[in-house]
């Protein structure tokens, strides 16, 4: 019985070798993607404003993109193997925080160092993979709504997760983004519809309707109060177009390089960096109107909504 198991720990860690042996070859070809020369379809990605540590459904696979372009492993490390899957996440008073997701859908676990470490405070409702996530005033809070056929909606002030208004509809994977200066959300998987909405002081009211039922499409919010909705799904198919509400009007304003669904996004330096199964880059002119949209490359470790977390570029590597 000895020998068995120490003939199954060497096979183990020749498994764990094989594993670290793979993704670091991943790694190195996806280096070479976002380092050589741009082609048509691939452009280098030399305007990075910042350097990304990218953490996938499962943390081992985590890595950090630097400005140049150039990735790194990064170790990053949790309690349980499925710590980070579907996962969201947020910036809470500067702090990194990871919600809900596979391994427990009410958690809330923050990042000290390169470390995930859950915290004892709980979420009220369940929050999974389709569930939103966003930072709000100033980044002192985090707002946490939805589920399947669930209306509801959090706060997490980075000790205490406490109720706030429902929605009047479900935007399960309908994505929450800033739209006059405030959280917004539109459409929905499981319920099919293109309501959108947005939350004031006194609750949730109506805006227009998304021209199409959408979902797994991601939101951001600009510095001139409009909003711009891209990629996601629209009758089960992936979409490339980039949409944006201002002065309570959809007007569809351009296309990305390639289809973008279930991704992370992140604003800095009038540049909105999308990861998903590509990254891509859309850049915004000084009046912050579509200047132009570039494929930065493949990600090694492709992962539904990616925990992006910008930092300095040795982190954790």
């Amino acid at each position: 019985k000895l020998n068995l198991k120490l003939e199954l720990k060497e096979e183990e860690i020749r498994g764990l070798k094989l594993e670290n042996g793979k993704l670091r070859r991943q790694l190195e070809d996806a280096s070479a993607i976002c380092t050589t020369e741009p082609t048509e379809t691939e452009t280098s990605n030399e305007r990075l404003s910042v350097n990304f540590l990218v953490i996938p459904e499962y943390y081992d696979s985590s890595y950090l993109i630097k400005k140049d372009g150039s990735i790194s492993a990064a170790t990053i490390s949790a309690t349980t193997d499925r710590f980070t899957k579907n996962v969201k996440h947020a910036l809470v008073k500067g702090r990194l925080f990871i919600f809900g997701g596979s391994s427990d859908s009410k958690k809330i676990a923050r990042l000290d160092g390169c470390r995930f470490n859950e915290l004892s405070a709980r979420f009220n409702k369940y929050r999974g993979l389709g569930s939103e996530t966003l930072s709000i005033d100033s980044g002192s809070l985090a707002l946490i709504c939805f589920e399947v056929r669930d209306k509801s909606c959090e706060t997490f002030d980075g000790t205490t997760a406490a109720m706030t208004f429902s929605a009047t509809w479900t935007h399960y994977h309908g994505g929450l983004g800033m739209y006059r200066n405030h959280p917004a959300t539109v459409g929905c998987y499981n319920a099919r519809h293109k309501k959108a909405e947005t939350l004031s002081s006194t609750g949730w009211s109506a805006l227009p309707d998304f021209p199409e039922r959408i979902n797994s499409h991601s939101i951001v919010g600009l510095d001139n109060e409009s909003m711009l909705l891209f990629g996601g799904y629209i009758s089960g198919e992936p979409q490339t177009g980039i949409w944006q509400l201002k002065n309570d009007q959809w007007n569809k304003i351009g296309e990305l390089a390639t289809s973008a669904t279930a991704g992370s996004v992140f604003y800095s330096g009038r540049s909105i960096y999308y990861f998903g199964y590509s990254i891509q880059r859309i850049d915004l002119n000084a009046k912050e109107e579509l200047e132009k949209v570039e494929l930065i490359g493949k990600l090694p470790k492709s992962s539904s909504y990616p925990v992006l977390f910008a930092t300095t570029p040795d982190y954790c590597v």
